[in-house]
């Protein structure tokens, strides 16, 4: 089980400026994107398959439970919350020295907390980066998603590099 270690100095603690910096970036980017851009539009065509937009989601990953008459916001707010505690301690029982392992999962934490302020300020979290790929007859569109979902996606691919590449965790 986890043991408290605060004042243990080997610990992963200071990684948490990874978190803070995500979460930063995060709320900054989406009170950029809600100031300037009207809900539900196109702000930017950036390139032929991307565009800055702003959306909100109301769900989870590509509008998971999106239309479930509210009580999602619940459910996702508790999730978050507990996922982002475990993470939080686990990162203290993390030894400094696994950087990687520290540097992946602050990321995720950041990316968590991000998300979870949308939801409990906004009820909804907003996106605003969108993919698509048009053909003559169809139009291919990748769920919009911010900066909080890029964190928790990238910090999990690296955890899941290092468990297959590296004796870091081993």
């Amino acid at each position: 089980m986890f043991k408290i270690s605060f004042y243990k100095k080997a610990n992963g603690w200071k990684y948490l400026a990874v978190s803070l910096a995500v979460i930063i970036l995060d709320q900054l980017t989406k009170g950029l994107i809600r100031n300037n851009i009207e809900l539900n539009s196109i702000g930017y065509s950036v390139t032929p398959f991307f565009s800055i937009v702003h959306v909100h989601n109301e769900g989870a990953a590509f509008s998971f439970l999106s239309d479930a008459g509210g009580w999602q916001r619940y459910f996702f707010l508790s999730v978050s919350s507990l996922i982002s505690v475990f993470l939080f301690f686990y990162l203290l029982n993390t030894d400094k020295a696994k950087k990687y392992t520290c540097i992946s999962v602050t990321l995720i934490l950041g990316g968590a907390i991000g998300n979870l302020i949308d939801r409990a300020v906004l009820s909804y979290v907003e996106d605003f980066l969108l993919f698509y790929l048009k053909t003559s007859d169809h139009t291919y569109v990748y769920p919009a998603f911010n900066v909080a979902d890029i964190a928790v996606c990238v910090g999990a691919f690296l955890l899941v590099l290092i468990s297959i590449f590296t004796k870091e965790n081993k």
